[in-house]
């Protein structure tokens, strides 16, 4: 009796049972894009620009440790230095899978940190396009997941995917995010409304290979209904610098250390 081989095997099933599945595709999708090294450091520039042309900027650093592998518990911290308004207020986030975040600000002018609570996950993030889930990554289970074609962004190869939640708590209808094949990086996103309508369009504008990590260090987040953009920049970003676990709790976001934050 003839042995076959697992590539003679594969020649004889069909394309749609070696194809990958909606999950799997946003599953690798968030671990390039938010799960990259043991932990990670930028200084971010964000410009935040109205439909009329004026732009604000802020300005920060952002540290992220992982917990566990992709898909695990995060922590997230974000020192403020611009502007005015926003300067030493600091803002953290541990994450969990399946279940709802924890997050917290501190506000200097009036020396208080405050707890965000679990339903402005999706509310704007300091006045920007972005939202405080946009931040650190929306759960994959609140979603189904549909590959829904193959298509090109520029020279990039990539799954088109439809993602519907399953419950009340999104601000969008449905999304379709276009992750490229090879990085598993999302390089456009499309949100649209309840009603169908466009919403929110995302763009990852430069990628940059850090220590290996292919990195979106440029991404802009825009309003297609209201005509509000803002443009992120990540500058200085490295990974895998020893960030103590012990940074990313309550007394720091008073006092966070220079040496991290600066």
């Amino acid at each position: 009796m003839k042995r076959w081989g697992p590539w003679l095997l594969a020649g004889l099933l069909p394309l749609q049972a070696l194809a990958m599945t909606g999950e799997e595709v946003m599953k690798k999708s968030q671990a390039a894009f938010f799960y990259p090294g043991r932990d990670f450091k930028a200084r971010v520039v964000m410009k935040l620009v109205s439909k009329d042309g004026q732009e604000r900027v802020r300005e920060m650093t952002m540290l992220r440790r992982n917990s566990g592998g992709p898909g695990g518990d995060q922590k997230y911290f974000m020192y403020f230095f611009q502007p005015a308004d926003v300067k030493d207020m600091s803002f953290m986030i541990h994450k969990y899978p399946a279940r709802d975040d924890d997050r917290w600000m501190f506000i200097p002018a009036i020396n208080m940190v405050k707890r965000i609570a679990a339903q402005d996950k999706r509310s704007s993030f300091v006045g920007s396009d972005f939202t405080y889930e946009d931040v650190s990554g929306r759960d994959l289970e609140d979603d189904t997941h549909v590959v829904e074609r193959e298509e090109k962004v520029g020279q990039r190869d990539c799954y088109v995917v439809r993602s519907t939640p399953k419950g009340a708590d999104a601000d969008f209808g449905y999304k379709f995010t276009w992750v490229d094949k090879a990085s598993f990086l999302p390089l456009k996103e499309q949100q649209h409304d309840r009603k169908g309508a466009a919403y929110k369009q995302f763009s990852a504008d430069e990628v940059a290979d850090i220590k290996g990590q292919p990195t979106v260090v440029k991404r802009s987040m825009r309003n297609v209904q209201t005509g509000h953009r803002t443009e992120v920049s990540y500058l200085k970003a490295d990974y895998d610098l020893g960030i103590e676990d012990s940074l990313f709790s309550e007394r720091f976001l008073r006092q966070p250390p220079r040496q991290w934050v600066d």
